[in-house]
C-alpha cells in the first residue's frame, strides 16, 4: 500500500510538472507568433493570439497546431487607391490545421473563418460625400449612413433644391471576395424634381474596396448591424507569419 502510494503521489506530480510546462510552452509560443504577426502586419498593438487544446507539446511535436484564434482590435486595410485605407475594428479569426517551423518563424492555417466590422463613418468614405452635379441644376451628395432595420443600409443624402435630406434603403453585399457594395432597393420621389434612376444611383449606389487583410483572407458575406457593416471572412492557406 505504502508503494501504492509514492507511486501515485509521484504519478500527481509529473502530471502536475508537464502540465506546467505545458502552459509555459503554449504561453511563449502565443507570444512568438503574436510578435511576427504585429511585424509582418505592420501593427501598431500586438495582437491577441490564443492556441487552443491540450496538450500543446504534443501538438509541437507533431507540427501542426489544431485550432489558433487571433484577433485584433484594429486593423488598417487597402482600399485599392493610392494611399487610402479603411479601418476594421474587431477583426477575428479562427485558424484551423497551423502547420509551423520549428523557431515559428513561419506558420500556416490550412483554413480560416472569422468576423470583422467596418463603422459606417468608415464606409462613408467610399459614397459619394462631395457634391455631384445632377440634372436640372440639382447637386446631391451623401450626408450619412447607418441602420436601417432588416438587414439594410439607410443612406442619407442631401439635395440641393429641398430643405431635409431625403432617406434611401439599401442592400449590402460582398463582390468578388473584396469588395463591400451597397445599392439602393429603390429609388425615391424628391417631390416636383424629376431625376432619372440612374442619375440618383450615382450618388445612392457605391463599392468599397477591401483588401490586403492579414494573412490573404478575403470577405464572405456581410449585413448591416447598429454600429457598422457586419463582415463574415474566410480564406485557406493562411500565413500567420513568414
Amino acid at each position: 500500500m505504502r508503494a501504492l502510494r509514492i507511486l501515485l503521489i509521484t504519478v500527481v506530480i509529473l502530471g502536475g510538472l508537464f502540465v506546467a510546462a505545458d502552459r509555459l510552452a503554449v504561453h511563449f509560443a502565443e507570444g512568438e507568433v503574436a510578435e511576427r504577426l504585429k511585424t509582418q502586419e505592420g501593427l501598431t498593438t500586438t495582437p491577441s493570439v490564443d492556441i487552443k487544446g491540450f496538450p500543446f507539446l504534443t501538438q509541437v511535436a507533431g507540427g501542426e497546431l489544431d485550432n489558433v484564434e487571433v484577433g485584433m482590435d484594429s486593423y488598417d486595410a487597402d482600399t485599392g487607391t493610392s494611399g487610402g485605407s479603411i479601418r476594421i475594428d474587431e477583426l477575428k479569426a479562427d485558424m484551423k490545421g497551423v502547420a509551423f517551423s520549428g523557431d515559428y518563424s513561419s506558420a500556416t492555417a490550412n483554413t480560416a473563418t472569422g468576423s470583422a466590422t467596418v463603422t459606417y463613418d468608415q464606409l462613408l468614405k467610399a459614397a459619394k460625400s462631395e457634391e455631384t452635379q445632377l440634372p436640372l441644376g440639382v447637386t446631391a451628395k451623401v450626408v450619412g449612413l447607418s441602420d436601417g432595420g432588416s438587414g439594410k443600409i439607410k443612406v442619407d443624402i442631401e439635395v440641393s433644391a429641398l430643405k431635409e435630406p431625403v432617406s434611401v434603403l439599401g442592400t449590402v453585399s460582398v463582390v468578388d471576395g473584396d469588395t463591400v457594395r451597397v445599392r439602393a432597393d429603390s429609388i425615391p420621389s424628391f417631390g416636383s424634381i424629376t431625376l432619372a434612376d440612374s442619375d440618383v444611383r450615382s450618388i445612392t449606389d457605391f463599392d468599397q474596396k477591401i483588401e490586403g487583410l492579414p494573412g490573404g483572407i478575403k470577405l464572405d458575406k456581410v449585413e448591416a448591424g447598429a454600429n457598422g457593416v457586419e463582415i463574415a471572412v474566410k480564406g485557406s492557406d493562411v500565413k500567420l507569419a513568414g
